[in-house]
C-alpha cells in the first residue's frame, strides 16, 4: 500500500506531466487540497475541464470515504464496469470487497415481477444483505440506483459511509444527484448530465491514493 500508483518510471512521468498540465490550465480553484486531488483525477480520466465546476463534495465526504476504506468497508457498485475498473489489490490491502448484484438472476426476476429496474433491485438486495450500512456506494450509470439508495436511507434507515453519485444520462440523472446533494449523507457528486463509470472509478482511486499519501487534511 506504500506505492498506490504501481507504475514504471516512464508511466509516473507521464502522469505527473498530465497533472501539471491540468493544474496550469485550471489555475485557481475553490477546492481544498484533498478535494482537488479527486477533481484533478476526474479531469485526468476524462480530459474534460468542465468537471472543475461540476464535482461537488458534502458532509465531510473525503474524511468519511478514507475512514471507510481504512476499516475495510464493502464497496457497492451499480454496474460491472466500475468493478472491472477498480484495482482489487489496492482495495484488498484494506480488506475491502466489491459487490455488484445487477446481473444476479434473483435481481432480474424481481425487477420483472415488480416492473422495477435491475438497478433498484440490486440496491434493495444489498440492503437485505446488510451491505449498505458503512459501505462506499459508487453509482456511475443508473440514476434509479441512486434514488433507491436515498429512499432506503430515508425510509429504512440505511446509512452508507459515502455515496459517490455520478450517474450519466438524460432521465433523472441530474435530479438524482441534486437529491443526493440535498441529503445528509457524505457524498461526492457530479452535477448535471455528465458522469459515468470511468468517473466513479477515478474518484475511488483518488480516495485510495489519499488514504495512504498523507495529503488528507493539507491546506489548500
Amino acid at each position: 500500500m506504500n506505492d498506490m500508483r504501481q507504475m514504471t518510471a516512464l508511466g509516473r512521468g507521464i502522469e505527473d506531466e498530465s497533472f501539471s498540465i491540468i493544474d496550469a490550465e485550471v489555475g485557481e480553484h475553490p477546492y481544498p487540497a484533498d478535494e482537488w486531488q479527486v477533481v484533478r483525477r476526474v479531469i485526468h480520466s476524462t480530459a474534460d475541464f468542465e468537471f472543475k465546476s461540476l464535482v461537488a463534495f458534502g458532509n465531510d465526504a473525503i474524511r468519511a470515504g478514507i475512514a471507510a476504506l481504512r476499516r475495510g468497508c464493502p464497496v457497492l457498485v451499480d454496474v460491472k464496469m466500475i468493478a472491472v475498473g477498480l484495482n482489487e489489490q489496492r482495495l484488498a490491502a484494506y480488506g475491502c470487497v466489491v459487490h455488484g448484484f445487477i446481473s444476479d438472476a434473483d435481481v432480474i426476476a424481481d425487477a420483472r415481477a415488480t416492473n422495477s429496474t435491475r438497478a433498484i433491485e440490486s440496491m434493495r438486495k444489498a440492503h437485505r444483505l446488510g451491505l449498505l450500512d458503512g459501505a462506499i456506494v459508487a453509482i456511475g450509470n443508473a440514476p434509479t440506483a441512486l434514488l433507491e439508495v436515498l429512499r432506503l436511507e430515508r425510509e429504512e434507515g440505511a446509512r452508507p459511509a459515502l455515496v459517490v453519485g455520478v450517474p450519466v444520462g438524460f432521465v433523472s440523472a441530474a435530479e438524482s444527484k441534486e437529491a443526493l446533494i440535498a441529503s445528509t449523507l457524505p457524498y461526492v457528486a457530479a452535477r448535471g448530465r455528465k458522469g459515468g463509470s470511468t468517473i466513479a472509478v477515478a474518484i475511488l482511486h483518488a480516495l485510495l491514493m489519499l488514504s495512504v499519501s498523507g495529503r488528507h487534511g493539507a491546506a489548500s
